[in-house]
């Protein structure tokens, strides 16, 4: 018998501190960049959108790569990237962890339209509330003072 698989992950996850940092045109390459990674690992990127301090992507990935080892390579590839092309004030960096949420084949369709709106979905709540509704949602439990990262000054 072959190996058949559709392993669909909606992923979601922010920047260093949530800084606005993903603005035109530099969301459109970095969109394009992180679709060029997930190819390159043999998945195929279904959706990908975000807003200013945070993204979300819905993909299939290969069987033969984990989960964590495609969000270090997503993540450890776009920010050196970024830092490399882009002269940015201070460096681009992606907040430590992520989201990772399995997606049926029948609900890819309305997570795509969820990504696609979430302009209209952020003028009503914030990352910060749409993570946490995400982790209820999929019964993650969590502590909420590992939830964020905060910037500490001084």
């Amino acid at each position: 018998m072959s190996t058949f698989t559709s392993l669909t992950y909606h992923i979601v996850f922010g920047t260093k501190y949530r800084r606005s940092r993903i603005s035109e045109p530099f969301r459109d390459e970095l969109y394009a960049y992180i679709g060029g990674i997930i190819r390159g690992e043999k998945g195929s990127l279904i959706e990908i959108g975000g807003m200013p301090d945070h993204i979300h992507i819905l993909a299939g990935f290969s069987p033969a790569v984990s989960v964590s080892d495609m969000l270090r390579r997503i993540k450890g590839n776009s920010s050196k990237w970024a830092n490399e092309q882009h002269n940015f004030v201070d460096r681009f960096e992606w907040q430590t962890g992520y989201g990772a949420f399995t997606v049926s084949h029948s609900q890819a369709p309305s997570v795509s339209e969820y990504i696609r709106n979430q302009e209209e979905h952020h003028r009503r709540r914030s990352f910060k509330d749409e993570f946490r509704s995400l982790l209820i949602r999929h019964g993650i439990q969590f502590e909420e003072r590992y939830l964020f990262e905060d910037e500490h000054v001084g």
